[in-house]
């Protein structure tokens, strides 16, 4: 299934899928997505499995390359005021040994 494109999304990629309200499934989604042959897709966010969203409301974010890239909020100065992001990469450990990469 993931060498399987379908509409130009394959499995794996991170999309962002705006669904209007005029849908049973009215919102905005963050996440995995897993392609179906039919054109509509599952989109895993950090907390739940969406599924059924129709291919023309997705958006590719990234594409599924077996890393995890993630934004990591920090504070800056003395006081703390102010806030600063900086993008982080993470590559899931396959054996113990192997460390992650920020």
């Amino acid at each position: 299934m993931r060498q399987k494109s379908v509409k130009g999304f394959q499995t794996g990629d991170r999309v962002r899928a705006i669904v209007p309200d005029s849908s049973k499934k009215a919102g905005i989604y963050t996440g995995r997505v897993a392609v179906r042959a039919v054109g509509s897709f599952n989109i895993q966010t950090g907390r739940e499995i969406v599924q059924g969203i129709s291919h023309k409301y997705c958006r590719i974010i990234q594409r599924g390359d077996g890393y995890d890239y993630t934004r990591i909020a920090y504070l800056k100065g003395d006081a703390g005021i102010g806030h600063g992001y900086h993008a982080a990469l993470s590559l899931p450990a396959l054996k113990g040994e192997v460390s992650r990469a920020s």
